[in-house]
């Protein structure tokens, strides 16, 4: 729990840094939030010293506790509240779970797929590129070795070292 000694604040927020929830002097709460695309988020809590607290026999706690539990995709979903809301009997409300595990896995492959391909292109774009880097190394160092032999062959018959 939370150290009732402190005023408590917490809040979600997107990358973008728009805050999606905020609750000023939280013991507790729960929040939801749904998104059609991936996004990284951080979340935050503050824990600030109410003044005149703390004061008297006991000495302040300076802890502050807090317990997350994040989570994401069907096991964010509350079953008992959608059996009630629809009348579900048990059966259906299994089946209901289900359904939504196989969509959770097709979407889940369906990403994964696209992120394969991605990856894929990017794998082979970098091995072009190493390729022909490699080749142009190659050749530039084949020039050299070329234009030293030329080079020093030149300067030993200046020097009359050679024929």
């Amino acid at each position: 729990g939370i150290n009732a000694e402190y005023g408590k604040q917490w809040y979600q927020r997107r990358v973008r840094d728009q805050t999606l929830f905020s609750k000023e002097k939280a013991e507790t709460g729960k929040f939801a939030f749904t998104l059609d695309d991936y996004d990284m988020f951080s979340i935050c809590f503050h824990g600030k010293r109410v003044d005149g607290q703390g004061a008297g026999r006991t000495p302040p706690i300076d802890e502050l506790s807090v317990k997350l539990s994040v989570k994401r995709g069907i096991e964010a979903k509350s079953y008992n509240d959608l059996a009630k809301a629809e009348k579900l009997k048990p059966m259906e409300l299994e089946l209901k779970k289900l359904e939504d595990l196989a969509e959770a896995i097709v979407s889940d492959f369906a990403y994964m797929k696209s992120r394969e391909k991605l990856m894929r292109d990017t794998n082979e774009s970098t091995n072009s590129r190493v390729l022909w880097f490699s080749i142009f190394s190659m050749a530039v160092l084949l020039g050299l070795a070329l234009w030293q032999v030329f080079y020093l062959k030149r300067f030993f018959k200046a020097k009359k070292l050679i024929e």
